[in-house]
């Protein structure tokens, strides 16, 4: 236990020439004397004199203190750990990480699928007592130890660091794949500046006899092997998928992908190579512009003829779906793939934060606000996909029958292009789906970044931005895979198994880790010195128990049954599925042979070795007012 710093007996005399010399370190001596020495001069803190914060260890501050002894004035300056210029920068970065692709594609079409209205119901619990829990922990747990996935093991449970490691080679998959999306949506950005949107006729080099388009003023018929335009557009001319067999023959690399991929990461590169005080400024465009976009896109479907029909269908309930058990999963699943707890980003982010930031609050408002805008997203999908069946002259059932990607890039691209305006609209729409990607990269890029520097600072800690340039070649390369004709295909594989149920186990292990092993008694009573104010019972229950199961059922939910995979016509040979598998298991295999290692080169019976392993290595410093010291 630590007295405060700022009681009488903390002052000290420097004339009694006591411990005067300790190399500037900061030193408790049994006296309760606290004081900083560099060089000989002891410099002290009194009740009247603050400094700034310097860094004694791993981010935390030791005082700079004006107060001279023998009358010499000197400043202790200690390199800081970097921090956040403004607190609005990082709850931006944060909202910009949850709230991606997924939300305006993924989210809409589950919506629908499980129920409407009704799917509100089983989303809304799992968030509360699952998706937010977990949201709120992991920032709880990044800000206090103010460490990177990798290293903040030390301080909670070494055995478990395995799980670091697990989360980088994750973060490193999903830029393989997720960057690619991102590369067609460039694509189309690109194509979208011309006087008429290049999805809109069927007289395009790269259009088949089937191309049949919905609103030519001509009566046209629709036969069972019609493709529209924008359909023909998204797989013959931008993935160029007929060039490719399936998995077992992708084809070439398609240069236009990869001119596109490049141009991304180069804008990647640069946004964070610094660190979060640029980072933190690039989110204020892509993180707020979206936002911009669809109330734009918003208003506009609302003002199309048949958007109520969208609407409708989008939010009409159907109360027995909610007695299925696949509903609940995908609730599960949903909240928690939103919410992006599990891929290092939250514990990051962070670990850049002051020490008493209201991480509390953080949770909820960003929480808050990414179900809601998976929510607003629905309607500005919903209600173009009316206007289609109203034109079709189609149920919506028929028309919203396309998912994931396919729900942006055919459906909706089809939806602007009959619009007034198409070419503007087009053009916002998919710098909207650029913006929601970059601050997602972002973020999963400096999951890995601050985990690898700091758990090697002497190695990469005076050169981020040769390790950031050297990192965006590795995932640039590994996307390789993804950009040939076809890639859509390893897309879709990797989406499935690469992440899901390897993240989900990721996560699970965290959750034990944290309330079982470094114990939810201590957790909580680090929250309090961070909040002044410990968590209630309902996060304890949600942290000990409901949160893990949650996970658990989610986990056993998928692996019980596998997804069966196809796109386009094509559907996924069985060996895929132990190819998803595999690739899956990379990952967290690291946990595993992280613990068989611990345990190896720890000294001692298997007993004792146990309990070193599960026992924090090195103490959290904690602040005394300007003053941060190790815990004793």
């Amino acid at each position: 236990e630590t007295e405060p710093l700022t009681s009488k007996k903390d002052v000290l005399d420097c004339s009694k020439g006591e411990d005067c010399k300790e190399n500037g370190l900061l030193v408790r001596n049994p006296k309760s004397a606290l004081r900083l020495v560099e060089d000989g001069n002891k410099v002290h803190p009194s009740q009247g004199d603050k400094g700034e914060a310097a860094q004694i260890s791993n981010g935390y501050s030791g005082v700079q203190s004006s107060v001279p002894c023998n009358g010499e004035q000197q400043l202790m300056e200690l390199e800081d750990r970097e921090t956040w210029s403004k607190k609005i920068d990082f709850l931006l970065s944060v909202i910009g990480y949850a709230v991606d692709l997924g939300n305006v594609w993924r989210f809409p079409y589950i919506c629908y699928q499980n129920g409407g209205g009704a799917f509100l119901i089983p989303y809304t619990i799992m968030a509360i007592f699952g998706g937010i829990p977990l949201f709120y922990m992991e920032l709880a747990l990044g800000q206090y130890h103010r460490n990177g996935c990798i290293s903040i093991w030390r301080k909670i449970c070494p055995i478990f660091k395995g799980i670091g490691f697990a989360i980088c080679i994750i973060d490193l998959y999903v830029a393989s794949y997720y960057n690619t999306i991102m590369a067609w949506a460039f694509y189309y950005l690109i194509s979208s500046f011309t006087a008429e949107l290049p999805w809109t006729s069927c007289t395009n080099p790269w259009n088949t006899g089937n191309c049949t388009n919905y609103f030519s003023k001509d009566n046209v018929s629709w036969s069972l092997h019609s493709t529209s335009p924008a359909e023909e557009f998204y797989t013959r001319q931008v993935l160029q998928v007929h060039r490719s067999n399936g998995l077992d023959d992708l084809g070439g690399i398609s240069w236009q992908l990869t001119l596109c991929l490049l141009l991304i990461f180069t804008i990647v590169y640069f946004s964070i190579w610094k660190g979060v005080k640029t980072s933190g400024k690039v989110v204020w465009v892509t993180a707020t512009f979206p936002y911009i976009i669809l109330f734009i896109l918003l208003v506009r479907g609302a003002t199309l003829p048949g958007a109520w029909r969208g609407v409708l269908y989008y939010l009409k309930p159907d109360w027995q779906k909610l007695l299925a058990t696949e509903v609940w999963v995908d609730a599960a699943a949903q909240i928690f793939f939103s919410l992006g707890p599990g891929f290092g980003v939250l514990l990051a982010y962070a670990s850049y934060n002051k020490f008493h930031n209201n991480c509390y609050q953080d949770a909820l408002v960003t929480s808050t606000v990414n179900c809601l805008t998976s929510f607003v997203s629905g309607f500005v999908i919903f209600t173009v996909l009316g206007y289609m069946a109203e034109m079709r002259n189609e149920d919506v059932s028929e028309v919203a029958k396309d998912t994931g990607p396919s729900l942006l890039f055919i459906t909706y691209a089809e939806a602007i292009a009959n619009m007034p305006a198409s070419t503007f609209f087009a053009i916002i729409f998919f710098l909207m789906l650029l913006t929601l990607g970059l601050d997602s990269t972002f973020a999963g890029l400096e999951g890995v970044i601050t985990g690898v520097l700091d758990e090697f600072p002497h190695v990469w800690g005076k050169r981020r931005e040769l390790f950031v340039l050297g990192l965006t070649i590795v995932c640039f390369l590994g996307s390789l895979a993804t950009l040939t004709f076809g890639g859509a295909y390893v897309v879709k594989l990797f989406e499935e198994y690469a992440t899901g149920p390897a993240v989900l186990t990721v996560v699970f292990l965290e959750a034990v880790a944290v309330s079982w092993f470094y114990g939810i008694t201590q957790f909580c009573n680090d929250v309090k010195e961070m909040l002044g104010s410990a968590p209630g019972w309902y996060w304890r229950v949600c942290w000990v128990a409901i949160s893990p199961l949650f996970l658990l059922f989610v986990t056993c939910s998928f692996l019980s049954n596998p997804p069966e995979l196809r796109l386009f016509d094509y559907d996924y040979p069985y060996w895929t599925t132990v190819v998803g598998y595999c690739i899956g298991t990379s990952s967290i295999i690291f946990i595993p042979i992280y613990m068989v290692y611990r345990l190896v080169i720890t000294p001692g019976t298997l007993k004792e070795r146990i309990l070193k392993s599960i026992t924090p290595e090195t103490a959290t410093e904690i602040p005394f007012g300007d003053i941060r010291m190790n815990a004793v």
